[in-house]
């Protein structure tokens, strides 16, 4: 671990294309082959297993055979050739016509099946592809932060990790701040896992960074990563297990993530993996699930109605023949009779066949990738076929607000610095040195190095904000204030922060310890959420840069004066605070309760994020379409909406009873009148949409949609009934559980899905009235023309 830790910026990989292809070669790529694509020969095979077709070909094989067999004794009057007609010279000799165009007709519908597998099977391998070109991780080369697809890691690579990162390869611990990992995904076990230079260094490919931040060093890539060597293990017996894998019950919707093992548990964990690797197993969503079970029943009806058909025409056969007409049978008979029946039998599949409607499963096929495609025009990458249709019937769309609603380019426009309020950005000489150095110290040490502000692409263009856009716009009020914080971060590299408590939903704030550099101690900056790191000030900082008391009625003031009114102008509110640690001994940095108490404040930010100007008329556009749109967002809700305010902040008391628990009851209460949810957490978030999922208000369920970008977000997007994960702003656990990925992060994308998915369900229903239409008339002509021109 020594080694590790001295492991500088100069000895990491230099970027060296040649360097690069030698580890490439000696370690192998950070790639896990697909499963191979099955050709079309063997999608045709599948195509031909289906129940009808094999009964048409049989059908067919046996009419083809006996048009070219004449039994002896056929013109014999004794074996009674009234029934059923007779044929003369010119149909004897067209009779294998009959066969062959079944056997024609059976080759097209393979032929159109099989393409259509291979088309969609092509369609989602490209969708996966296209996923994985645009995962990308942060690596350091040549000293720089730089970010490169995941594909282009190579072992020794040095790889920054942050809160809701899905590790692409495994890696050995080299720096960490407060490091937590989802391990589930390889043991099973829930409970997060702490991760340390000192404890438990190593770090597995597939699992999540729940917590914190850290760098480490890339140990093993592609199939020779955990990941990668479960894959290799499960590829030996790919072929028997994929027996059992049919048996089990269908898995809706297309893994197209690269997932590990959910335990280490044996056959069933492999039966799941294995579904996840085969990206060509069928989809069937809920609308072709339906269809396909109106399919069965109008195919029942139809065999009833063959049945019926054959019954008659054998009963006839047998009635004219032996009853009227007296024929006894005959041995040199036999044949012709059976000749007789399977004729018979050919016209019973007929009927069967006209009655069953085959198109059906197919045109939901066909409209639903269509629609896939013009979404993806429209910035809606759809990873499960069903989410499309289902957006055709939704009723509430629960949104985020930051990035989605907004534009999510964060800018610190009020302040309220020193004992005084400024309405813009104030210039440095009318702040103290000492309040101006905290402010720049504590925004640049306290966030996460990784965010950054960089030169615009184009002249003219606007900043590039990189990394946490809330950090961003900190580090754009230090610019604005004529100050440099790269400066800072060089004299206080990564490697120096003593602890960091990073931001999670719990905490709402993040905090950094430093060593100070006269020795005399730590000192600590905080940021969050003004009225929660204010609660946790005992004093602020005067005009002056003097610290002062701070007492309840002094916060009370502050936030009916400053915060209020900030809130009104629809400004995030962020407060800056930090506090020294002086003493022989070194705090108990674990204790996190004591540690976070006892701040100075030393200013208050105002953040605005513009509402994109498109978004009130796709609400609106929602709401005549009968689609009720709920915000909900961790921000502070604006204090002039009182009865907003209340459901934000009361919402818990609100739906849960005197045990802590939730009660339906109680939501449904609150549910159909709320817009807005301030201040909530991911699991308010979840509680809340599982709510409406399970309401029994109304006479129809709610089908709702949710939006999410962080990794708390997981449990909401898959309890939703389509789950929208950001493409921009959103982790790589919240793409993973999601639905469809808004590759803008616009919620007029999320209008433009309802609208295809209306477009399916409006598809869909014209062909049904076409299709069962023509089969209602056709099962009546072939059962009336069978029995009338046979009989």
């Amino acid at each position: 671990m020594a080694v590790l830790r001295s492991y500088t910026d100069q000895e990491r990989l230099s970027g060296n294309p040649v360097d690069l292809e030698k580890r490439h070669q000696a370690f192998g790529r950070n790639f896990i082959p697909p499963k191979k694509a099955k050709t079309f020969l063997q999608l045709v095979w599948e195509a031909l297993q289906d129940v009808t077709l094999i009964i048409l070909e049989i059908a067919a094989i046996i009419s083809l055979g006996l048009s070219f067999y004449h039994p002896p004794g056929g013109n014999s009057e004794l074996c009674g050739q009234a029934a059923g007609g007779v044929e003369d010279e010119g149909e004897a000799q067209a009779g294998w016509i009959e066969g062959a165009a079944i056997l024609f007709s059976v080759f097209i519908v393979v032929l159109v099946t099989a393409f259509n597998d291979w088309s969609k099977e092509k369609q989602f391998r490209g969708l996966q592809s296209r996923i994985e070109q645009e995962q990308k991780f942060t690596v350091i080369r040549k000293g720089q932060v730089i970010q490169i697809p995941v594909a282009e890691i190579v072992t020794g690579d040095i790889a920054q990790i942050k809160y809701g990162d899905l590790l692409p390869a495994d890696g050995i611990l080299i720096q960490g701040n407060d490091l937590k990992i989802d391990e589930s995904s390889l043991t099973g076990e829930s409970d997060q896992v702490r991760k340390s230079l000192e404890k438990d260094p190593m770090l597995l490919s597939g699992t999540h960074v729940m917590e914190g931040s850290g760098r480490m060093l890339v140990s093993a890539v592609g199939l020779n990563s955990q990941t990668g060597i479960i894959f290799t293990l499960l590829g030996a017996g790919g072929e028997e297990e994929e027996k059992k894998v049919k048996k089990a019950k269908a898995q809706d919707g297309v893994a197209l993530e690269i997932q590990p093992l959910k335990s280490e548990e044996g056959g069933e964990c492999e039966e799941k993996e294995i579904k996840k690797v085969n990206v060509t197993k069928k989809e069937k969503s809920v609308l072709q699930g339906k269809l396909t079970r109106l399919a069965v029943q109008i195919g029942k009806a139809g065999l009833i109605m063959s049945a019926v058909t054959v019954i008659i025409l054998i009963l006839y056969f047998v009635i004219d023949t032996f009853g009227v007409k007296g024929y006894p049978w005959l041995k040199e008979c036999t044949p012709i009779y059976i000749q007789y029946f399977v004729k018979f039998f050919i016209i019973g599949v007929t009927v069967l066949v006209v009655a069953v409607p085959e198109g059906l499963p197919l045109a939901v096929t066909i409209s639903l990738a269509y629609s896939v495609k013009k979404m993806m025009k429209d910035n809606n990458l759809v990873r499960h076929l069903d989410a499309c249709e289902t957006m055709g019937n939704a009723t509430a769309i629960c949104s985020d607000k930051t990035g989605t609603l907004t534009m999510n380019r964060m800018t610190v426009v009020q302040a309220y610095i020193g004992d005084n309020h400024f309405r813009q950005i104030p210039h440095p000489d009318a702040l103290k040195p000492e309040i101006l150095e905290l402010i720049v110290n504590g925004i640049a040490i306290n966030s996460a190095y990784t965010s950054k502000i960089l030169p615009p692409e184009k002249e003219g263009g606007l900043p590039r904000h990189v990394g946490n856009k809330t950090e961003c716009s900190l580090l754009g009020l230090v610019l604005d204030l004529k100050q440099d914080y790269q400066a800072v971060r060089d004299e206080v590299p990564e490697e120096k922060l003593h602890k960091v408590y990073t931001f999670n939903s719990v905490r709402k704030s993040m905090s950094t310890v430093i060593k100070k550099p006269n020795g005399e101690g730590f000192r600590m900056y905080s940021k969050g959420a003004s009225e929660i790191i204010l609660r946790k000030c005992t004093n602020i900082l005067d005009a002056n840069g003097t610290p002062r008391i701070f007492k309840a009625k002094d916060r009370d003031e502050m936030v009916r004066k400053v915060i209020e009114p900030m809130a009104c102008d629809g400004l995030r509110t962020i407060c800056l605070a930090m506090r020294d640690f002086t003493g022989e001994t070194e705090p108990d940095w674990d204790n996190e309760n004591e540690i976070l108490s006892h701040l100075t404040c030393i200013a208050v930010v105002g953040i605005e994020d513009p509402v994109r100007p498109e978004v009130p008329e796709a609400i609106s556009k929602c709401q005549r379409a009968g689609i009720t749109v709920r915000m909900v967002t961790g921000d502070n809700i604006n204090t002039a909406r009182a009865i907003a305010t209340k459901c934000g902040k009361e919402f818990n008391q609100m739906i849960r009873n005197e045990k802590g628990e939730v009660e339906q009851e109680r939501l449904d209460k609150v549910w159909p009148k709320l817009r807005v949810l301030a201040r909530s957490s991911p699991t308010d978030k979840h509680t809340l949409v599982k709510g409406i999922i399970d309401s029994t208000v109304g006479e129809t369920r709610q089908v709702v949609a949710v939006t999410g970008d962080g990794t708390n977000d997981g449990p909401a997007l898959k309890k939703a009934d389509v789950g929208f994960a950001m493409g921009i702003a959103g982790t790589d656990v919240a793409k993973e559980a999601s639905d469809i990925i808004l590759t803008d992060d616009n919620f007029t994308s999320i209008v433009k899905a309802v609208m295809w998915g209306r477009n399916v369900y409006d598809s869909i229903s014209k062909f049904l009235q076409f299709q069962l239409t023509v089969n209602v008339v056709a099962v009546i002509v072939a059962f009336t023309g069978a029995c009338i021109t046979q009989v």
